[in-house]
């Protein structure tokens, strides 16, 4: 028996748009909540929400049956946290803050077992594995394993090409709002300098055959990101859109309380 097959990378490599939202509030029940929505992909923060390894490993279980895939961001690119979330069962990961082709291929060595990579052999304690109900995992993981990294600073776009060009490299995902405070418009990612960069951006990517991602929560960028052919892009972000709804409830009936 093979590793599960990975659907939203499958699409990714089609060319396929899928739409994703934000999950910060670090809760299972909350995340399956979001399951329900109907987004393609739900990405688990573990860079800017409070999230560990038993929260991540509760939000993948209560994913698991929902039609949205989940993705993992990592808060740094550590080999041993790598290896560790890809045995909790992710398949998609996304790594932040990468700024060259050879911390490119580190990562892919990372998420791929030896010979070829460097990825601890310990299936038989795996979620991932099924704990070794699935027999083939060791030599068919690998493929099923989708890597996405951030492009988020000037660094990062200097070397873009350098990234782009390591096998292995799924998807680049552009960071806006690091991106333009690295640009000196910190809270401004509309400024124009920041957004001629990412559209040059998302062009090399798709020129080099691979998928191209992005966050924005504003109608008119997402239309912007759109009309450029972004392949994944995530359109809201949980706490966001709770916070928003409750102050905006709070505001209409303590209005007219008084």
């Amino acid at each position: 028996m093979p590793a599960p097959v990975n659907e939203f990378k499958a699409a990714l490599s089609r060319g396929e748009r899928q739409v994703g939202c934000w999950l910060g509030l670090a809760d299972a029940y909350a995340a399956e909540i979001m399951g329900t929505a109907g987004f393609d992909w739900l990405l688990i923060d573990g860079e800017h929400a409070p999230n560990d390894l038993r929260s991540i490993l509760a939000q993948l279980q209560a994913l698991e049956a929902s039609p949205s895939h989940s993705v993992v961001r990592l808060p740094i690119g550590e080999t041993w946290m790598i290896k560790q979330v890809l045995d909790l069962g992710a398949q998609n990961i996304l790594v932040p803050m990468v700024e060259s082709g050879e911390q490119a291929a580190a990562l892919v060595k990372a998420v791929r077992y030896p010979p070829r990579g460097v990825r601890g052999v310990g299936s038989a304690l795996a979620r991932a594995s099924r704990f070794s109900g699935i027999s083939d995992y060791l030599t068919t993981a690998d493929d099923e394993i989708c890597l996405l990294v951030q492009v988020e600073n000037r660094a990062g776009m200097a070397a873009l090409d350098d990234i782009l060009a390591v096998e292995g490299i799924d998807g680049v995902f552009i960071g806006p709002a690091d991106l333009a405070a690295d640009m000196g418009h910190i809270g401004k990612p509309g400024t124009p300098e920041v957004q001629e960069a990412i559209a040059v951006a998302i062009g090399r990517i798709h020129a080099a055959g691979r998928a191209s991602g992005i966050l924005a929560t504003d109608p008119a960028a997402i239309d912007t990101y759109a009309a450029l052919g972004v392949t994944f892009i995530a359109v809201g972000i949980d706490v966001v859109l709770l916070a928003g709804a409750a102050r905006k409830l709070a505001k209409q009936y303590g209005a007219e309380k008084k």
